[in-house]
């Protein structure tokens, strides 16, 4: 079995005997969820299931230390290379899931980390949507993230959470630097715990009507303007 590639597990609830399967799906960094008998055999569309139903992604997700490894291998390797990174919490519609993907790799992002709850699985949705280039990119999965953001910092990432209220203008963010860009839900953004973790918030000036923009539009216009010279970054201040 490949754990990497399963986005969840599905268990029937009250089944104690399936507490060692729960243990090691956790182990594997894979979800769990307890859902009525009914629901299991609708899923298993009568096939025999013993109380258990995999959810199998399209791509396998990556073992994050590793990918972090081979991005960069050390601090000394993070601070010389300052790669980009792009972290989503919660990010439910798989079209936006695969557009970010997309905007990530053209943006030269050189890893995806996604939290374990409230996200959408890899799918051929989100590998349609992302032009193919889900392909082309390390996708890591943590059931952590807050703790995961923390790790980041530890190895010499900045982290930048994106906010409509934040503090910090898109313009004058200290982009220079190996920096991890959060990205929150459509709906209610970053949650308190990872926003605690950020290093700063990062706001986008709207002077028009409209307050807010689709979770991947914001993330495009932060992650392109995190590629702009240092010089134009000081232009804007």
């Amino acid at each position: 079995m490949e754990p990497e590639r399963f986005t969840r597990v599905l268990l029937q609830q009250g089944l104690r005997s399936l507490a060692p399967l729960r243990r090691k799906a956790r182990q594997a960094n894979v979800p769990v969820q307890d859902v009525p008998l009914s629901r299991l055999n609708r899923m298993a569309r009568g096939l025999p299931h013993q109380g258990v139903v995999a959810i199998r992604a399209e791509l396998a997700y990556k073992d994050m230390d590793r990918m972090l490894h081979h991005i960069a291998a050390s601090p000394d390797a993070v601070k010389v290379l300052k790669p980009r990174l792009l972290v989503l919490d919660g990010i439910q519609d798989p079209r936006n899931f695969g557009a970010l993907i997309r905007t990530a790799v053209a943006a030269g992002v050189c890893g995806i980390i996604v939290g374990a709850r409230h996200m959408a699985p890899i799918s051929a949705v989100v590998i349609k949507a992302s032009a193919g280039t889900a392909m082309r990119i390390g996708i890591a999965r943590t059931q952590d993230l807050p703790s995961a953001l923390y790790q980041l910092k530890e190895r010499g990432y900045y982290v930048a959470g994106s906010d409509a209220k934040g503090d910090v203008s898109v313009w004058s963010a200290p982009w220079d630097r190996p920096t991890a860009l959060v990205v929150g839900s459509e709906g209610k953004g970053l949650s308190r715990q990872v926003t605690a973790e950020c290093d700063c918030l990062v706001t986008i000036p709207m002077p028009g009507e409209v307050d807010s923009l689709n979770v991947s539009v914001a993330a495009a216009i932060i992650l392109f303007a995190a590629t702009r010279p240092v010089n134009e970054h000081s232009d804007q201040r």
